[in-house]
């Protein structure tokens, strides 16, 4: 895909990441609570991407040119401001939702055994992942089609469709990447279960100081060689399986310190002591929005020195850097806030946190269709994100929870 992950990014199947039975502590409340509050963020983000004041136009529908499958719905009322939004999710949110995915897989293929383990991440995740490709994809970005001049109709779409070269899987790209996560996690289970705890007792006996000194330097080696080589806005894939290339070490990077940190135990960690990330709350959350406004800065920086022609090169590289410590502070600050208060059960959030896996799986097609259906409403861009927003939260909510009644898919999601 030719733009960055905050076009299709999150994917929250992580959300199945945690037996419920096994959600006691607190902290784990707060985890849990925190995963939820990310899906939300996923939905908003994805729901305001029409009326990002940059978004390209229209592209044609075609295999050649894919960033429509980024910006499905291109809105003429833009929203001014909202990009900065937009730019903070895309630093963070993918990243840190690995490492919460990689936090209770060790606990679990203990519990199972690999075998056992990966046959059931296969029907949370690979089963999830056909639904998506086969049928929630295609709903998704028939709207796309429709406002690229597509005759109404599923026979010229789905020519169209099949003609592509390649299978856009929306969303639904991180279920794939996470289910090879995890086949990795089962393999070295069997093969050096020694030394993945030793170095999960290394990270997670850190100060909170050391383990984010030890994650930004995790996520600086993981992301920065690759930034450095190839376009940081350019995706690989093979068939429906899409991923940015620049941000693969980045991901597995994150997943692996959630790995090591739950094979030590999450309740006697750096992320859930009471002298860990939540006591230091107000520094992490004050560090987080300084590390992005950097970003920000220097990211306009090398903008304007392209643009004229001047050499970037070592401003490319400290613009990287930026990114991967800008990731980690968010990350540590959204952490240390749940840590810190959301420690008891809602009612409400308790419905999130079941809902949240169906709600990634069909926001996106709420959200397009939504999009599009406001095209010709004369309303300000602010209004139209602010509604699709809104009512795609409610609406896959609601959708979530129904498809839960039925038996089979209550068991997947």
């Amino acid at each position: 895909m030719p733009t960055s992950a905050s076009a299709n990014a999150p994917a929250l199947p992580a959300i199945g990441s945690i037996d419920h039975g096994h959600r006691t502590g607190p902290r784990l409340v707060a985890i849990d609570y925190l995963r939820s509050f990310i899906t939300l963020l996923v939905v908003a983000h994805h729901a305001v991407l029409a009326y990002h004041p940059y978004a390209p136009s229209p592209a044609s529908f075609s295999g050649e040119n894919l960033l429509w499958s980024a910006f499905p719905i291109v809105d003429a009322r833009h929203w001014a401001g909202v990009d900065l939004f937009v730019g903070f999710n895309d630093t963070f949110f993918m990243s840190l939702m690995f490492l919460l995915s990689g936090l209770f897989v060790w606990p679990g293929i203990q519990r199972k055994g690999a075998g056992a383990y990966l046959r059931e991440r296969g029907r949370r995740l690979g089963v999830p992942f056909l639904v998506s490709v086969l049928v929630l994809a295609p709903l998704a970005y028939y709207p796309a089609w429709l406002q690229r001049g597509g005759a109404p109709g599923l026979g010229g779409f789905a020519q169209a469709w099949l003609g592509l070269g390649v299978w856009p899987a929306g969303p639904a790209w991180f279920l794939w990447v996470l289910l090879a996560f995890d086949a990795l996690a089962a393999l070295l289970w069997r093969i050096a279960p020694g030394a993945v705890g030793a170095a999960g007792k290394f990270l997670a006996t850190r100060s909170p100081a050391a383990f984010f000194g030890w994650t930004a330097l995790i996520a600086v080696a993981g992301y920065v060689p690759l930034a450095a080589s190839v376009d940081t806005s350019a995706w690989s894939s093979f068939g429906p399986y899409f991923v940015q290339t620049s941000r693969i070490a980045l991901y597995l990077g994150f997943f692996a310190i959630g790995v090591g940190v739950g094979a030590w135990g999450v309740e006697r960690s750096v992320i859930a002591a009471d002298d860990g990330l939540a006591h230091r709350w107000l520094l992490w959350s004050q560090l987080a929005p300084g590390a992005f406004f950097l970003l920000v800065a220097l990211f306009i920086t090398l903008l304007t020195l392209g643009a004229r022609g001047q050499s970037i090169t070592g401003l490319e590289t400290a613009t990287s850097i930026a990114f991967a410590v800008s990731c980690t502070a968010s990350s540590i600050a959204f952490l240390s806030l749940f840590l810190r208060f959301a420690r008891k059960r809602r009612a409400v959030f308790d419905s999130l946190a079941r809902n949240a896996y169906g709600i990634y799986l069909v926001h996106y097609v709420v959200v397009t269709w939504l999009q599009f259906s406001l095209l010709p409403a004369d309303w300000p861009g602010a209004l139209k994100g602010s509604v699709v927003c809104i009512t795609a939260w409610a609406s896959s909510w609601a959708i979530a929870a129904t498809l839960r009644r039925i038996g089979w898919i209550a068991r997947i999601i």
